[in-house]
């Protein structure tokens, strides 16, 4: 029998508008297994008579612990950066981290108010917040939050997640009529979405400073 080729499956969740790859390997096995490895790729291992389709059914049928163990993984990741600081350069990262949470507090509130003309809607207030996965969040009752780092990020990709996230008062949803109303802001949006989760791991201040030596 003809050997299949790897398959790439994008898992997307839309509570967090995020999309995990996942790897579909075909191999000579018995039973399918996921493995999650410690650069945070996705694996999953299926038998080389198994369908595309039942594979990529398995992985949204596994979509949870694939979602809470990539999270672990990346946690992870993003501790091992800080350890690899020499104390000096922890204190820094600490200085740094202040710095950003303040720029953050004092830059999403103007962002907001400029980019709220384009989208329209209502928000009640802005919450700058440190998760190591959700950048921001539109809540029922009109609170934005966002992740205070996105201030490492390039102001392009700043003002897709604002603008997201402004588009959301109107539609809390990801329906068609979401992303059309995004794209009528920012017709590029797809391009930021993409560097976001190919680079979003990056943005820590352990990386931020190793990125400078």
């Amino acid at each position: 029998m003809k050997e299949k080729k790897d398959s790439i499956y994008n898992l997307y969740f839309a509570d967090e508008d995020c999309t995990i790859p996942c790897t579909i390997h075909f191999s000579h096995r018995k039973s399918i297994s996921i493995q999650i490895k410690e650069d945070a790729t996705v694996h999953v291992r299926v038998p080389f008579y198994t369908s595309l389709g039942s594979a990529q059914r398995f992985i949204e049928e596994k979509r949870e612990w694939i979602r809470v163990n990539h999270e672990k993984v990346l946690s992870r990741l993003a501790d091992n950066a800080e350890r690899a600081l020499s104390p000096a350069e922890q204190k820094q990262a600490e200085i740094l981290k202040k710095r950003f949470l303040n720029a953050a507090k004092a830059y999403f509130p103007r962002r907001c108010a400029e980019l709220q003309r384009l989208t329209g809607g209502y928000y009640a207030k802005i919450s700058i917040r440190n998760q190591k996965t959700r950048w921001g969040s539109c809540s029922q009752t009109g609170t934005l939050s966002f992740n205070y780092r996105l201030m490492m990020a390039p102001p392009a990709v700043i003002d897709y997640v604002i603008v997201h996230e402004l588009c959301h008062l109107t539609h809390m949803n990801h329906s068609d009529a979401f992303w059309k109303k995004v794209a009528g802001v920012m017709p590029d949006y797809a391009a930021h979405r993409r560097w976001l989760r190919e680079h979003g791991h990056e943005l820590t201040e352990a990386h931020y400073l190793l990125s400078l030596m």
